[in-house]
């Protein structure tokens, strides 16, 4: 084989090293296989299709990879190969393309690990907040050791080369212009037949999503994923007439105690409460990262780390089967604060022209509450602190610099040092944000205004970090510490909070973003959307367990309900205490949208295609169901009327 390579002459360590890429793709495939045994599908045809399909891609992202060298190649004149300059050059760029390439093969394997996905628009996100994810892998792994290992693999490789022949080839070999034409053709071709015909969607051949990701390949996903993070409902989903969309969910919508405001192509509305109460309770909101229902022995764990929330479950308003509307902290501040579905692509939490929006503040605004967002880290990260600075919260953060728009007109709070007593790569520890949401809610309740403060914790992430001491699991040791120790900071909150003058008049709303994982075998995974979600200190009478199939959209408009709050309406979000309630969750990917109504799952996917499915709770597993046209009608509405207000500015 390495003859054959060497045959390749001027282009011998191009060729060389596109046979080292495919390889390490394929057994990185393999890595994965083994990986996910137990969820993968092992057909021996299945099994040909994913490395092929792989193969096919693989082939495309190693056709843009080497273009530039392979260009070089082909245009420096034969007198000037083998000189200085041109090893220089060869040396040089082949052995930083391989260090980037091993370090990318290293880092998906990482990716995986996290996510049990190849590169998407997380990993598009994670490059442009360089500090928070750099901090993050030196928190999370020996970084050292890790780099220190990518340089001796490249040493490895380069040296393989070597010792083959193809760097003494490709300095003493000359090239004529037919064979430089051809290699520099075949590369060009293959790249533009890509650029213009192939999409990173047309990987997801198999109804096994584990195959499907197993079969992209990372880079090429990477970039995929960039040039595609806004995504317009109509141009990449089934559609129905927007007529017919938005009577559709007017009528999903339409309630006893709401009327609408205007004709057409609006869900804004009136809701007015049958005994409508003046009293304006302190609210504090809290949206905490990571917490997967299936963590609460509530719903079955065994391990003892929610025993503050399990006791919680007991005495609030608990929500037994509500879902995320999301995978990302941003879709769970979406579905909150918007009571939205979720579009397709990026959060509106990070588009543009996001600002003064009407959200649930917008409610507590008109009724003269003072609200604030609290976040442990830089709310520059994923856009927070534009997001919620530009739609009426003032901001407390760890600010490293990031300033606001000129057009925001938020006040911003640091954080400082003295206030805190641990940090890591994603801010301050649970404790020490739900202290300063404490001392800044003293200084509310002197000014004799109502407040709502929206408080985002950060401790249940990786590295999974937290003071020392404070629980009976080491910290940094995995998940499990770090859900028992936001626990135990909860408790500590309520405990601290019950000393003070306000907390009779106070009510405490606790949801999840999302769960910590959302991957499985299928498109969605149902299980891995399930969160708790608990209303707390409302009178004594209220407090139930609500069954109800419902979504992160109807929290607040349910607990505006049980404060007997009338409030103008443009949330897709419902009272699930109303009787005439239908029960139903909302769900996504960034490119899957889902509607669940008790076991029945469709799917509407941005190739125009949908799936419908029956869900069984049992096993988590999706079985396929005829086409219910009815029920994708209904699909498509959510989704489509949801974008079509947002895109066309309705929503302000």
């Amino acid at each position: 084989m390495f003859q054959k390579l060497n045959r390749s002459g001027r282009f011998s360590v191009l060729a060389y090293f596109i046979g080292w890429f495919l390889i390490v793709c394929q057994l990185l495939r393999v890595f994965f296989f083994i990986w996910q045994f137990d969820e993968v599908s092992l057909k021996p045809l299945d099994i040909l299709f994913t490395m092929l399909t792989g193969l096919f891609f693989d082939l495309g992202t190693v056709a843009f990879v080497s273009l530039p060298a392979t260009i070089y190649y082909a245009v420096l004149p034969n007198r000037w190969i083998g000189s200085l300059a041109d090893k220089v050059l060869v040396w040089f760029f082949t052995g930083l393309t391989v260090f980037i390439l091993v370090f990318n093969f290293f880092a998906e394997i990482t990716f995986w690990e996290e996510f049990r996905t190849r590169f998407n628009f997380i990993a598009v996100d994670y490059l442009i907040y360089t500090h928070e994810v750099a901090a993050n892998i030196n928190e999370s792994y020996p970084l050292p050791l890790l780099i220190a290992g990518v340089l001796a693999t490249t040493t490895f490789i380069l040296f393989l080369f070597y010792r083959q022949g193809a760097f003494a080839h490709t300095f003493s070999s000359k090239a004529t212009l037919k064979y430089r034409s051809a290699v520099v053709g075949s590369v060009l071709v293959t790249a533009l037949l890509f650029s213009l015909f192939v999409t990173n969607s047309q990987a997801e051949w198999s109804t096994n999503r584990y195959n499907s990701e197993i079969s992209r390949s990372g880079i090429y996903s990477f970039f995929a994923a960039f040039r595609n993070n806004r995504m317009d409902y109509d141009e990449f989903y089934t559609a129905v007439a927007d007529k017919q969309a938005f009577g559709i969910i007017r009528q999903k919508l339409k309630a006893g105690n709401s009327e609408y405001t205007s004709e057409g192509l609006s869900i804004h509305r009136t809701v007015t409460d049958s005994l409508p109460s003046a009293e304006n309770k302190n609210v504090v909101f809290i949206l905490v990262e990571s917490l997967s229902g299936s963590f609460m022995k509530e719903f079955g764990n065994t391990e003892n780390i929610t025993p503050f929330l399990d006791s919680l479950a007991q005495q609030s308003v608990f929500f037994e089967n509500l879902y995320a509307t999301g995978t990302r902290t941003v879709r769970g501040m979406e579905a909150v604060t918007l009571c939205i579905p979720p579009t397709p692509g990026q959060s509106i939490v990070k588009r543009p022209e996001n600002s003064n929006l009407y959200t649930v503040n917008s409610v507590f605004r008109s009724r003269g509450y003072d609200s604030n967002f609290f976040y442990g880290g830089d709310g520059y990260f994923d856009n927070m602190n534009a997001y919620f600075g530009g739609n009426g919260f003032n901001i407390y953060d760890r600010g490293r610099g990031s300033v606001l728009s000129d057009d925001i007109k938020a006040v911003r709070n640091n954080i400082d040092d003295d206030e805190v007593t641990f940090e890591n790569a994603w801010g301050i520890c649970d404790e020490d944000i739900f202290n300063k949401m404490l001392g800044v809610a003293d200084r509310q309740y002197t000014s004799g205004k109502p407040f709502f403060n929206f408080v985002m914790t950060t401790s249940n992430h990786r590295p999974y970090t937290y003071p020392s001491g404070k629980i009976d699991i080491p910290s940094g040791t995995g998940r499990a510490g770090a859900v028992k120790y936001t626990d135990l900071a909860l408790k500590e909150l309520f405990e601290k909070a019950k000393t003070k003058p306000w907390y009779k008049n106070t009510v405490f709303v606790i949801v999840a973003d999302h769960c910590a994982s959302s991957a499985g075998k299928d498109d969605i995974d149902v299980a891995n959307y399930h969160i708790p979600a608990f209303i707390v200190n409302l009178p004594e009478g209220k407090n139930s367990k609500i069954k109800k199939l419902c979504s992160q959209i109807d929290l607040f408009p349910t607990l505006f309900s049980l404060m007997h709050w009338s409030y103008d309406s443009d949330f897709f979000g419902r009272d699930v205490t109303d009787n005439g309630f239908e029960e139903r969750a909302l769900m996504g990917t960034y490119r899957k949208l889902t509607l669940m109504k008790h076991d029945k799952v469709m799917i509407l996917s941005d190739q125009k295609k949908q799936a419908f499915y029956s869900w069984k709770n049992k096993d988590n597993s999706l079985k396929p169901l005829p086409m219910d046209r009815s029920f994708l009608d209904e699909a498509i509405s959510w989704y489509q009327t949801a974008d079509y207000l947002f895109t066309n500015k309705l929503l302000k």
